[in-house]
């Protein structure tokens, strides 16, 4: 019932990619986590996080739920400060995450962060998840601009992401998911770099998803690519295809 393809490149200045994706397609769930940049062993929150959510889902005996989804964060949560509090080398790892549960008429997306989810419908691009930002937590009540915001020297300071605290308390978003329409999950080194109105226009393209994905990345890397770029890209299909 869904296609799928992802893509990541550790980008144009990082030495090594921190970033992380995977799906079960078969159950209709899709993941992207991005290791905390500057943090030690960003890289290896992420994946054991990927891998922890993976794991749950596939070793659950019902179909998964985003309430299931959300557990199994707070239990990579919880492995991810274990091993920081037990190697004072991983001391501060974690990540943000995207995951979505992909359904005949719906998706469900769970997030921690500030790695995004798009629904691509109809040639317009919905973002469908919060950033979990200190920018977007004061923004209504700052009276600071939006070019203000978007230039704050504390931007990319989160307040929510998985090992950061003893407890996550992921969010949950629920979205209309048609035939033919395109979800993207990104880690912030796509939608922090490259605009809406380019991966609008890149998504609406005659292609594969493995075309668009690649796109996406290339997009980013001309415009300089500072950070690790990850897309996951979904697309409800025709199941009598």
């Amino acid at each position: 019932m869904f296609d799928s393809c992802g893509a990541s490149h550790a980008g144009k200045v990082r030495a090594n990619n921190e970033d992380c994706f995977d799906s079960v397609p078969d159950l209709g769930f899709f993941v992207v986590a991005d290791g905390l940049g500057g943090a030690a062993a960003g890289e290896r929150a992420s994946a054991l996080t990927v891998k922890t959510l993976v794991e749950e889902v596939r070793n659950a005996e019902e179909a998964p739920t985003a309430g299931a989804v959300a557990q199994a964060i707070e239990l990579a949560n919880k492995r991810i400060r274990w091993e920081a509090e037990n190697d004072p080398c991983l001391e501060g790892m974690g990540c943000t995450v995207t995951a979505a549960i992909a359904r005949r008429d719906r998706v469900e997306v769970v997030n921690a962060g500030d790695s995004r989810a798009y629904r691509f419908s109809g040639g317009k691009l919905e973002q469908l998840t919060a950033d979990h930002t200190w920018v977007n937590a004061i923004a209504e009540a700052s009276g600071l601009s939006e070019a203000e915001l978007r230039n704050h020297p504390r931007r990319h300071v989160l307040t929510k992401a998985v090992g950061a605290e003893y407890s996550v308390a992921p969010d949950t978003v629920v979205s209309e998911f048609k035939l033919g329409e395109i979800l993207l999950l990104c880690s912030d080194g796509l939608h922090g770099v490259t605009s809406p109105d380019i991966i609008a226009s890149t998504l609406a393209r005659d292609g594969s998803l493995q075309d668009k994905a690649q796109w996406l990345i290339d997009a980013t890397l001309k415009l300089g690519a500072p950070d690790n770029v990850t897309v996951m890209l979904v697309r409800h299909a025709d199941p009598e295809r």
